[in-house]
């Protein structure tokens, strides 16, 4: 499952929103809080569940953040944002995920698609 949308602003302004791993609850619908030790990153559910992840990639050269959860829900998870310059003080933001069970991947892309947009209403909002 793969989400994407513009945004109205160079990639350097939008890296931090993305590449920050505690900034996530800022964007992204459902999650509250996000605390990081090391690789590890765990999201705080709005209904109370800890959800562990590893995170893969955060290249700030190449902009692209990528993270496994590693909850029992999952067989398999990678997901991944990319930030994309387009050279004219816009970008493209990118989050693809890919699951097993495949379900989760809908569930995941639903989620990922409504936050895209609430980071770019964020980042238009703010800079």
């Amino acid at each position: 499952m793969r989400r994407h949308v513009r945004i109205r602003r160079p990639a350097e302004v939008v890296w931090p929103f993305v590449g920050d791993a505690t900034r996530l609850a800022e964007w992204f619908t459902g999650i509250t809080e996000c605390h990081v030790a090391g690789s590890t990153r765990t999201v705080i559910t709005t209904s109370g569940v800890a959800m562990p992840e590893e995170i893969i990639t955060n290249d700030p050269l190449t902009r692209r953040f990528q993270y496994r959860i590693t909850s029992a829900l999952f067989h398999e998870h990678l997901s991944t944002l990319d930030v994309i310059d387009l050279n004219d003080g816009t970008c493209l933001a990118i989050y693809g995920v890919d699951a097993n069970p495949a379900t989760m991947a809908l569930v995941i892309g639903g989620a990922a698609g409504d936050a895209l947009h609430r980071l770019r209403d964020l980042v238009e909002a703010t800079t």
